[in-house]
């Protein structure tokens, strides 16, 4: 028989780490995040997993250990909130030029600056277009529910080893703070070191006489080299979004209006179709579950049969223009979004459709 509990969105990050088997969790506390480590610090895994957590001095520090672990071919993780995100951009660039895979998430609250605690949406474009220098990109996945922030955990480090690449779980502080039910996966052992080094011959976890050393580094002089691993990235990074696209569609079969959302102000949204389809008005959802692989496909085919779509987000319009450029200039697309961490209502999001895409 499964287990369920009710917890918060940020105590279901750190048990479904405990639970998928992860080596090591390196953080820093800030708020809305902080329950992931805390929550970590009171189960005490190093007792019965064997789990390292540590509370590194800044969140520089715990990017940084997270290159080190991942070298190692270890399941390793942190977390935190958006001014937190933006001190680990070097390492996380650093990350994916060496091609490690770890598991970063983000709760984002309201910026720019040091900003509010308050959940905000506007950390999207760091999140999808590569936050630090260079060509690369994270695999992001937009839990919607404290569920998704518990079954992502697995699913991130499955797509991260996949691909040797980083990946992100952005979430934000509504669904890191709220409370709800959550069926709890089965305890997973830890790979071995035995197992590290048969599943990832490139870690780095100590030199047999059968193999020559494994180098994790992300700097290469030769330029022609690095161009040609450079396109070795793109080649990945396109293969990424041919296979592991993830949306959910939700009354779109006869939609002729459409909500484009993720995460929170995708709950919010699913609220509104409901309202406004009592009123006769036949609207749906596509709620992007990965954000990098973008679902352009899904929303270019609606585009066919829709009148207009609204992407809204807790933000000044960010991911928007994703959406454009999916429906290639076939339906109008507008934003509509609050900002600073003020959180929009159901009511608010339908009487922006309404004005800016039926009567607009």
């Amino acid at each position: 028989m499964s287990e369920v509990r009710l917890m918060k969105g940020n105590e279901a990050i750190a048990e479904a780490a405990i639970r998928c088997g992860v080596d090591g969790y390196f953080g820093y506390p800030i708020t809305p995040q902080s329950e992931v480590m805390e929550t970590l610090m009171i189960n005490k895994p190093w007792e019965t997993t064997g789990m390292v957590v540590l509370q590194a001095e800044s969140e520089t520090a715990s990017i940084n250990m997270l290159y080190g672990g991942a070298g190692c071919g270890k399941k390793v993780m942190t977390s935190s909130s958006s001014p937190g995100i933006s001190l680990m951009q070097e390492g996380l660039t650093y990350l994916a030029g060496a091609e490690l895979p770890c598991l970063v998430v983000n709760v984002v609250r309201g910026g720019p600056g040091l900003g509010t605690i308050q959940p905000a949406q506007s950390d999207y474009f760091q999140a999808v277009k590569g936050g630090g220098h260079g060509d690369y990109k994270l695999i992001v996945l937009a839990p919607a529910s404290v569920q998704e922030m518990a079954d992502f955990v697995e699913l991130a480090f499955d797509l991260a080893f996949k691909y040797r690449n980083p990946a992100m779980i952005l979430s934000d502080g509504m669904i890191g703070q709220m409370m709800e039910k959550v069926q709890m996966k089965p305890f997973k052992k830890r790979w071995t070191n035995e197992e590290i080094a048969k599943m990832h011959p490139w870690a780095t976890t100590g030199k047999p006489a059968s193999r020559d050393r494994n180098i994790i580094t992300s700097v290469e002089l030769d330029n022609q080299a690095f161009e040609r691993f450079n396109y070795k990235l793109q080649a990945k990074y396109k293969k990424i979004e041919e296979e592991e696209v993830r949306y959910e569609e939700i009354q779109c079969k006869d939609a002729e209006y459409l909500f484009v959302a993720y995460g929170s102000s995708a709950r919010i949204c699913e609220k509104a179709v409901e309202t406004m389809r009592s009123e006769g008005i036949k609207v749906g959802l596509l709620r992007p579950i990965t954000l990098f692989p973008f679902p352009t496909k899904p929303i270019k085919a609606l585009a066919s049969q829709v009148k207009g779509m609204l992407a809204v987000e807790m933000s000044a319009g960010q991911m928007v223009e994703d959406v454009r450029l999916s429906v290639e200039g076939k339906v109008k697309v507008e934003h509509y979004g609050r900002l600073g961490g003020v959180v929009h209502s159901p009511e608010e999001v339908a009487e922006a459709l309404k004005e800016k895409i039926i009567g607009g």
